[in-house]
């Protein structure tokens, strides 16, 4: 049989098994094996799990992973993130729409430390929405902005599908983790000035809140050091090249860990939960991406690939009209797919061709991971808004997918200036390894 004619059932093969609930993970292997045994042989489709589980799984790097996440669950289980949120409050609330701007802040910040968007928005939710309510906020506003806030977290390192991004793509998840701080701030700020922006138009959207005394927001400060510490320890240390991701993963858990026991908020159920949840998140995430080069690899030796490459290099036209191509893709690819599908089907036919256009690998990491945010936030899939409807039940769900458009819109305004600035996310990185 032809080998793209492989390739093309074998694709439609893996999404019709996605569409019936088989885990992602298991539909890329299952198809690639299957295409693989096909093309080559049983032996040689046999040996793909062997030689990408060990050569994935033995791999320095991916220890990185799971003790990021595990000092993201630690942050989340050891309420650690309350005390940010005061702070926030305390510095932004006085601002029009300042409750909806600390909700961003808020999320930011967690993101900061724990680098999940889900858990962002369920940690910040439960605090802020009591407070929008007491002050009478547009809820399609608030819902909103909390929703989409949440995939700063994505973005801002340390970021877990920035990692996950590295170990398939073989690029310095140190770089990557550098270059995702101006974005991320950028990306925050112009999301934080639309809230103040359209409150400043319409107050009744977002009144202001509460004022506080230079002493009551210095102190706030204070309870925040710790974390603060840690975080500019873990990117520090990254930035001046004392040691590795790998290694500021163990020192971030470390001072997670011992932040926690000193502020009593340490409890063995809480271990017990943060090692649970950590195990869990982790053991799916490494699955997909040894999943997903077992696909890699089969899409590799059918050629498709490097026929996509040819095929784009021959129809002549600029290297931006396909980036943009690709955007498009990715909007449609979010309404239908989950985030991790969505960025592992698609880095083997993308990436290479990323890379035959002459963008740098880093600068796309930095990209696909908002094309991957704007994903979380848009119809029927949209998981942070069903997160935030779970956790605000009595606002409908199109309430929610309303409030979130004006965030789609600024996303990719972002998206627009980052390409056109691509040292918005490259100087950092330039200055730190290459200075």
């Amino acid at each position: 049989m032809d080998p793209t004619t492989v390739a093309i059932l074998g694709i439609v093969v893996m999404l019709g098994l996605i569409a019936l609930g088989v885990p992602i993970a298991f539909s890329m292997a299952v198809t690639g094996i299957g295409g693989y045994w096909i093309l080559v042989g049983w032996k040689q489709a046999l040996s793909q799990i062997y030689i990408n589980s060990i050569d994935k799984g033995s791999d320095i790097v991916f220890i990185a992973l799971p003790l990021f996440i595990l000092m993201g669950q630690l942050v989340y289980h050891s309420k650690l993130a309350v005390d940010l949120y005061d702070c926030v409050q305390k510095w932004f609330g006085w601002l029009p729409g300042g409750l909806a701007i600390t909700s961003v802040a808020g999320c930011a910040g967690f993101g900061a430390v724990t680098g999940s968007s889900v858990a962002a928005v369920a940690t910040i939710a439960p605090m802020s929405m009591p407070e929008m309510r007491r002050h009478n906020y547009d809820m399609q506003l608030a819902t909103g902005a909390l929703a989409s806030a949440g995939t700063l977290a994505m973005l801002i390192p340390p970021s877990v599908i920035l990692v996950a991004y590295g170990i398939w793509t073989e690029t310095s998840i140190g770089h990557l983790f550098i270059a995702g701080i101006i974005p991320g701030l950028v990306l925050a700020t112009m999301f934080g000035l639309y809230i103040w922006g359209r409150c400043v138009i319409n107050p009744e959207m977002g009144p202001v809140g509460p004022r506080f005394t230079w002493n009551e927001r210095i102190s706030s400060l204070v309870k925040l050091l710790p974390i603060f510490t840690i975080f500019f320890v873990v990117l520090g240390g990254i930035y001046i090249g004392a040691f590795t991701p790998t290694e500021a993963s163990g020192i971030g858990v470390t001072g997670v860990f011992t932040t926690a026991l000193l502020m009593g908020r340490f409890t063995w159920h809480t271990a017990k939960q943060a090692l649970l949840d950590a195990a869990r998140t982790s053991a799916m995430i490494f699955a997909i991406i040894i999943g997903g080069h077992i696909i890699g690899a089969f899409l590799n030796v059918t050629g498709v690939t490097n026929g996509l490459i040819t095929w784009i290099a021959e129809l002549g036209v600029n290297k931006y009209v396909v980036l943009a191509i690709f955007v498009a893709m990715y909007l449609v690819l979010g309404a239908i797919l989950d985030v991790w599908a969505m960025l592992i089907l698609t880095l083997p036919f993308v990436f290479p061709v990323i890379l035959s256009l002459g963008f740098d690998p880093v600068w796309f990491g930095v990209f696909i991971v908002v094309m991957v945010e704007i994903a979380l936030i848009t119809p029927p899939i949209g998981i942070n808004v069903y997160v935030m409807h779970n956790l605000a039940p009595d606002i409908p769900l199109v309430t929610i997918f309303k409030g979130v458009f004006p965030f789609v819109i600024v996303a990719l305004l972002f998206v627009v200036l980052l390409t056109a600035f691509p040292q918005m996310a490259l100087f950092l990185v330039q200055l730190a390894f290459y200075s």
